[in-house]
């Protein structure tokens, strides 16, 4: 007798522990707490996450598409131009359900990504005209959305991507009339206003739901939009965020600058307790150079609040990982744009383009209007290709993001901890006329075609000179090792020293060419490789793990 009463309390106190366990692995709430984003325990949290671009708000861009069909409205002309009204209503109700399903979010969580931006479009939501009502559809999709992401602890940020009448007045946000309406007409901040409070009524007790992110991008310089309608930002900010506090006064509010969300200068001061800000940092710059953030560092101290990058990405591995690797040093969070597009290498998903798919798109280019039934097959293929399933993976895109192997990194992407840390060279009055231009690691500039959408660069070395590269392996593991080195005329002696143990190495090759350098063991978790040049001059591409 008395050995069953142990057993009974021994097996409730195992399931007490598992309960408190699962429920302690549970979202919470998250606020902001000065410069960083915290849960309920107190513990920081990083989002570092997904765009779910292209799903509620579809991109002409990422459908191949040109002028005719290059924003929503216009892309669902297209396709009923193409196969009739019903067929097109049909379309994209199971587009919609088939672009983003539990499959994505569970791959999402799996990949190590703890947070989306779904990027919504309010039409999908509210209908357009004077009597709007709200779209029982957008709604169903995004308590969807929310239920996976609790199940597989994503977090989520609700991206106004498209607000009524339009933040930008361009195709990015579904603008109707090319002008930021949003600004002109008042029905249309009373609008945003009401989707907002319905949103936040409805999410109000969720703490999967991370925050709201008021507007996407408003009002560029180069279209006039930012100078007329500046001024208005911040007041139509705490307009909203004060009626999304009469119902909710648990979720964190991100603000967007003007000028696609990188020009802060209307912030002062935060106007509420639980807001951090938000800028979007893609290097366009050919060749490749990594945009200085200084001055959303100097306005964070300013505003003694988080900072968040809200879009990156668009570019290549190097630019991937050289991105997440600065703004993760800055103690900044960020979002990949966009977690899966059409015929693409610098996504974590591609989707496979559909045959004759290239009629469609010279059709919005004002080319000759495609057969119906051959434009039907390949928009229903289209349906199919978008699953997950279907689509290709790339695991290099998801390892440049997070600074993880098997790999290549690139030698420019060495740390970010700064002289006698990441880095050390003689010279250091001169900076890198490439890439990193404020530090002085000679960036060598290798391909000289200005139209690549990225550039080849190396580092190059001298005498006493090193670097230091800094990743994470899943697991302990050897790996193979591979420099693509050259030294200029005679021999370069190196010494590889991986997590502090030393390795000597002989570069002998004048062309840049790959050398085998051995097999390492790498710890689970945080690596170290440091290239230290012991004679003449190295000249160092890249790092290969595999």
């Amino acid at each position: 007798m008395k050995t069953t009463g142990f057993l009974i309390i021994l097996l409730a106190t195992v399931y007490f522990s598992y309960a408190q366990s699962k429920q302690e692995k549970n979202l919470t709430f998250l606020h902001t707490s000065g410069q960083d984003m915290l849960n309920e325990s107190g513990e920081k949290i990083f989002l570092k996450g997904v765009g779910l671009g292209n799903w509620l708000l579809p991109e002409g861009y990422m459908w191949k598409f040109g002028g005719l069909g290059d924003r929503p409205r216009k892309i669902e002309k297209v396709v009923e131009d193409l196969i009739g009204k019903e067929k097109a209503t049909h379309f994209w109700k199971t587009y919609r359900q088939n672009f983003i399903t539990e499959a994505d979010i569970k791959r999402i969580a799996e990949l190590g990504y703890n947070s989306v931006r779904p990027a919504l479009n309010a039409r999908l939501f509210l209908t357009e005209g004077e009597n709007p009502e709200y779209v029982e559809e957008g709604f169903k999709l995004m308590d969807s959305l929310v239920s996976w992401c609790k199940k597989y602890k994503v977090y989520v940020i609700i991206d106004m991507h498209g607000a009524p009448g339009g933040q930008t007045g361009a195709n990015i946000d579904d603008s109707p009339n090319d002008i930021p309406e949003l600004f002109i007409d008042k029905k249309y901040e009373e609008q945003l206003i009401n989707l907002w409070v319905e949103i936040a009524r409805k999410y109000k007790d969720e703490p999967t739901v991370a925050a709201y992110d008021l507007l996407n991008e408003p009002l560029p310089k180069a279209t006039g939009a930012a100078e007329k309608h500046k001024h208005l930002l911040v007041p139509l900010y705490k307009r909203v965020t004060a009626e999304i506090r009469k119902v909710d006064t648990k979720h964190m509010i991100t603000l967007e600058g003007f000028d696609w969300s990188n020009d802060w200068s209307v912030f002062d001061k935060p106007f509420d307790s639980n807001v951090f800000y938000q800028f979007h940092y893609y290097c366009w710059a050919r060749p490749d150079n990594l945009n200085n953030i200084d001055e959303y560092l100097i306005k964070r101290k300013e505003l003694n609040t988080p900072i968040w990058v809200g879009e990156m990405g668009e570019k290549g591995n190097a630019i991937h990982w050289a991105s997440s690797q600065y703004l993760e040093a800055n103690n900044i969070g960020f979002s990949l744009w966009p977690w899966k597009k059409m015929d693409t290498q610098n996504t974590p998903y591609s989707i496979k383009k559909p045959e004759n798919w290239d009629l469609i798109s010279e059709y919005t280019r004002k080319g000759p209007k495609p057969d119906s039934a051959l434009a039907e097959k390949a928009l229903n293929d289209f349906l199919e290709n978008i699953k997950l399933a279907n689509c290709d993976y790339f695991e290099d895109v998801t390892n440049a993001i997070f600074n993880r192997i098997p790999g290549i990194i690139e030698a420019e992407n060495y740390g970010h901890e700064g002289y006698n840390r990441s880095y050390f060279v003689l010279d250091t009055l001169n900076k890198s006329e490439f890439y990193r231009k404020d530090e002085p690691v000679k960036i060598k500039l290798d391909s000289k075609d200005k139209d690549q959408f990225w550039s080849e660069q190396s580092v190059e070395l001298q005498k006493t000179e090193w670097v230091v590269y800094n990743f994470e392996s899943l697991e302990s593991r050897e790996y193979q090792l591979a420099l693509r080195a050259s030294t200029k005329t005679k021999p370069s002696k190196i010494i590889i020293i991986v997590n502090g143990k030393k390795y000597h190495f002989t570069i002998n090759n004048k062309d840049l060419d790959i050398v085998n350098t051995g097999t390492f063991n790498l710890m689970k978790g945080k690596n170290k490789v440091q290239i230290l040049v012991k004679s003449n001059t190295l000249k160092l591409d890249w790092l290969k793990f595999e």
